[in-house]
């Protein structure tokens, strides 16, 4: 990674670093924490009033993202969800009362300020089908093949490596799994000059990729059945978007050496999950493994 792109990645971590701090912190207002939003085109608001009614205060004033993407990714019950740049933790616990007891909800984030209010933010909620991971979106610390759906809340235009976050949502989404994103996006007659001169990157604008782009960058992923349909205007030719994607049932499966379907030496008698939440069986079978002995 190039010096200006890891400068660029700690600038955006500092800032949702001090995002976290600023609401455990306990920055007070009538009714709890204040909310840490940019302007009306983003933060908490996007929510309805009873979801925001049903999850910690603080989950819900550290919202930063452009949209509600559990409102669009139609979870299921006993899928497995992760969401890309889970912040406060949001949409993890909002994801996992869609999915229910069976199914399972990760949240992944690279800033441990972060991760530590998404813990309590859990803890308070008593939801127990969640865990929080650490790490980059463009390098996500999960099997292949296992997370039935991706989503993300304005998080994707903060990445300085696209096509590597479209390439890894793509490796850990099982065969037949989709994507369903809010972020913002560009219409295509803007440069990426013109993006800069609309806000900074920090601020979900400058790193918007146009539809164009975007789709662009999908496809060459692998991902099919692509849609991005703009929701509201967040800058002059600028827009969140809902963005959905499949990953065709027919995909190829990557695999190491001795490691497949999230199962590492698989049918042999010493295999065992990647995933330590997860038992052989059911990684298998999320992945839809043809060795099932």
């Amino acid at each position: 990674m190039h010096k200006q792109s890891i400068d660029l990645q700690e600038t955006v971590r500092q800032r949702y670093a001090a995002a976290a701090v600023k609401i455990t912190e306990g920055t007070a207002a009538c009714c709890g924490p204040e909310p840490v939003e940019i302007d009306e085109n983003f933060g908490s608001t996007l929510y309805a009033a009873d979801e925001r009614d049903a999850l910690p205060a603080q989950a819900v004033a550290a919202s930063l993202g452009c949209g509600n993407p559990t409102a669009v990714a139609e979870l299921r019950e006993g899928e497995r969800v992760l969401d890309l740049g889970s912040g406060g933790g949001i949409d993890v616990l909002l994801s996992a009362r869609r999915v229910g007891p069976t199914g399972k909800a990760y949240g992944l984030d690279m800033t441990e300020e972060m991760l530590a209010l998404a813990l309590t933010n859990a803890a308070r909620a008593g939801a127990t089908n969640v865990e929080f991971l650490k790490g980059t979106i463009e390098a996500i610390p999960l099997p292949a093949n296992t997370i039935d759906v991706v989503i993300s809340n304005c998080v994707i235009n903060l990445s300085v490596d696209k096509p590597a976050v479209f390439a890894e949502t793509f490796r850990v989404l099982r065969p037949g799994g989709r994507m369903g994103v809010s972020d913002v996006v560009a219409d295509d007659t803007l440069t990426p000059e013109n993006r800069a001169e609309r806000g900074d990157h920090v601020g979900c604008i400058a790193g918007a990729l146009s539809f164009a782009e975007y789709r662009a960058g999908l496809e060459a992923a692998g991902f099919t059945d692509i849609e991005i349909t703009p929701t509201h205007p967040v800058a002059d030719g600028m827009h969140s978007a809902i963005v959905r994607a499949g990953k065709p049932t027919t995909a190829a499966t990557p695999a190491s050496d001795d490691s497949c379907c999230g199962v590492t030496a698989c049918c042999t008698p010493g295999e065992k999950t990647n995933d330590t939440a997860v038992t052989v069986s059911e990684a298998k079978s999320a992945a839809g493994c043809a060795c099932r002995n």
